[in-house]
């Protein structure tokens, strides 16, 4: 009877113990699969971050959960499987019924979420990686549209300003060659400029491809550089044909100053001598040199109609230089460089030679 009792004692605990280890099973391979279904779900989250402090972090976060959480899951997959051998040894032993876990807890289907977990594992680490080197590629990029921008629009300041000025109005003929040649080096240097505008276009478009975060900003920046690109070059259109207006203006009324200086010296010279001439005192002692006189005067007379006209033309130089003037707004800077002679002096001196020769 006592060999009896032990035995069936023995029994009893040999399946306490069988009991014991099929609850701590299931209960091992419940919290295992729990967090593997919650662990999931945030291996498989791709929500890319805006900055690259923010996608640190999220490596930080994977990098903590290889090192930190994973490994003790590792050990309760592998403690999981051994406790499921050892049982069913024991129950094999025992000439028990093999042990059949709840519906979804056998070891493959452990086993098979495990993969899953992997998978996602190796997916989530990939992109991590990808999403890194793109907010790096995006970073330097701003960086680089930033600096490229700002070059340029240190360079633009003041440039629309210094392109409307009018200071052509009253140049010189001289001072507006020296204006054309300053306009032209400045045209060089705009060309040159272009590639920069075209680099920071292409550069703003790129991180709109990369999708940039901050790309509206980018993108007015842009615009606003482009929009300002496309006003100074047709400002400085502007002003190159308002230039070259100027100096072809400038250069007709030159040669128009010259042709009136060219004749206003030789008839002005005719007019002083004519003035000399009949303000001359004489004496005669015959009536020869009375005629001669006299014929003399009549051949002067002659020649005052002539005169009149050198002088209506000369008058008339002038009168061409001022209607020009008036028609296209010139401002003129002086007067006239190749001579003093005025038409004001002429007329007065015309006057005066008309006045003496009625007088003789």
């Amino acid at each position: 009877a006592e060999t009896a009792a032990n035995r069936i004692c023995k029994v009893l605990a040999v399946n306490q113990e069988n009991e014991q280890l099929m609850e701590d099973y299931e209960k091992l391979a419940s919290d295992l699969l729990e967090w593997i279904r919650r662990t999931i779900p945030w291996l498989e989250n791709r929500a890319p971050e805006n900055t690259m402090q923010a996608m640190q972090q999220k490596l930080e976060d994977f990098r903590d959960y290889r090192r930190l959480h994973k490994p003790p899951k590792v050990q309760e997959k592998c403690q999981l499987e051994i406790n499921f051998n050892t049982l069913q040894t024991k129950l094999r032993l025992s000439n028990r019924p093999a042990f059949m876990p709840s519906e979804g807890k056998m070891v493959s289907d452990i086993n098979n979420a495990w993969g899953g977990l992997e998978q996602a594992e190796k997916g989530y680490e990939e992109w991590l990686l990808n999403e890194i080197r793109r907010l790096e590629r995006l970073d330097h990029l701003a960086e680089k549209f930033r600096q490229k921008a700002s070059i340029h629009e240190s360079w633009t300041d003041g440039k629309e300003a210094m392109l409307q000025q009018k200071d052509y109005e009253t140049a010189t003929l001289s001072e507006i060659k020296a204006l054309l040649k300053k306009h032209e080096a400045f045209e060089s240097d705009l060309a040159a400029h272009q590639d920069r505008v075209e680099q920071i276009a292409a550069i703003a478009q790129e991180l709109n491809e990369l999708d940039y975060y901050d790309s509206p900003s980018v993108n007015a920046r842009c615009q606003k550089i482009c929009d300002q690109w496309d006003n100074l070059g047709a400002l400085t259109q502007k002003r190159r044909e308002a230039l070259e207006r100027t100096e072809k203006l400038l250069e007709t009324i030159d040669q128009l100053y010259l042709e009136y200086a060219k004749r206003a010296a030789p008839f002005n010279n005719w007019m002083e001598g004519a003035m000399e001439d009949l303000q001359d005192t004489f004496i005669v002692h015959t009536i020869e040199e009375i005629q001669g006189l006299t014929t003399a005067h009549e051949q002067f007379k002659a020649t005052l109609p002539d005169a009149d006209k050198e002088r209506q033309a000369i008058l008339g130089i002038h009168n061409e230089v001022s209607k020009i003037v008036q028609t296209y707004h010139v401002n003129m800077a002086g007067t006239n460089p190749y001579t003093t002679i005025t038409p004001q002096e002429i007329n007065g001196k015309w006057e005066h030679v008309s006045s003496l020769q009625r007088c003789s």
